[in-house]
């Protein structure tokens, strides 16, 4: 059961307040070409939310080249691979932005409620600003400050934190599993942006930011 208010609202990035999974697909569809195998946008579906290393691990796969390099070589193309998804991500702009996103953030600064980025991106700045949405956010927890991935809760607490406001003050708005374990784990309500079926555990489910209603929880 939620509480009748709460403070804060923390947001995930991909796939909450932006698609970035094209750009993301590209990078890797980039890389997939320069090693000579072809990588689809079916197989990109396979890596929507994964971490950069795994990613990696299902790429190379798709071309059956898991075990021929070293885990030197890998940090190197993931280390490629995002130079390449920087590259892709300088031509983004405000059509990226998911349904909501534009409406949701300005009224929920307008009823008072404190709004933070909660993303393991390293880029995430970067996209808050090429967006237009930076200056909607009162803080910024990403991923060149947080450590632990999801579902540690690290990112979520450096949020509220930052915030000054208890956990308990927080709701999270995220689009995976991973992510709504996290904000549990960090002793936060967590709104599944998505399929129920996709997102079981979580506290509320709303197609995307368009279909919330901010009264129902601030």
């Amino acid at each position: 059961m939620a509480q009748a208010k709460f403070q804060a609202a923390i947001f995930d990035l991909d796939g909450v307040l932006a698609d970035t999974a094209r750009f993301h697909y590209l990078a890797w569809k980039d890389l997939a070409d320069k090693l000579g195998f072809a990588f689809t946008p079916q197989d990109g579906e396979r890596i929507k939310g994964v971490a950069r290393m795994e990613a990696l691990e299902v790429v190379l796969r798709t071309g059956h080249m898991q075990h021929r390099f070293s885990a030197e070589e890998k940090e190197r193309m993931a280390r490629e691979k995002n130079a390449l998804y920087v590259s892709h991500i300088t031509r983004i702009d405000q059509s990226a932005l998911l349904p909501g996103t534009l409406t949701l953030l300005p009224e929920l600064r307008r009823r008072g409620v404190k709004v933070a980025l909660g993303s393991a991106s390293k880029n995430a700045r970067i996209i808050l600003e090429a967006t237009g949405i930076l200056p909607l956010f009162d803080a910024i927890a990403d991923g060149t400050r947080a450590s632990k991935a999801k579902p540690d809760p690290e990112v979520f607490l450096l949020a509220a934190s930052d915030l000054m406001l208890d956990p308990g003050d927080c709701a999270v708005f995220e689009d995976a599993y991973s992510g709504i374990e996290a904000a549990h784990n960090g002793g936060m309500y967590a709104v599944g942006v998505g399929s129920a079926k996709h997102l079981p555990n979580a506290d509320m489910i709303v197609k995307d930011l368009s279909r919330f209603h901010p009264e129902d929880l601030f």
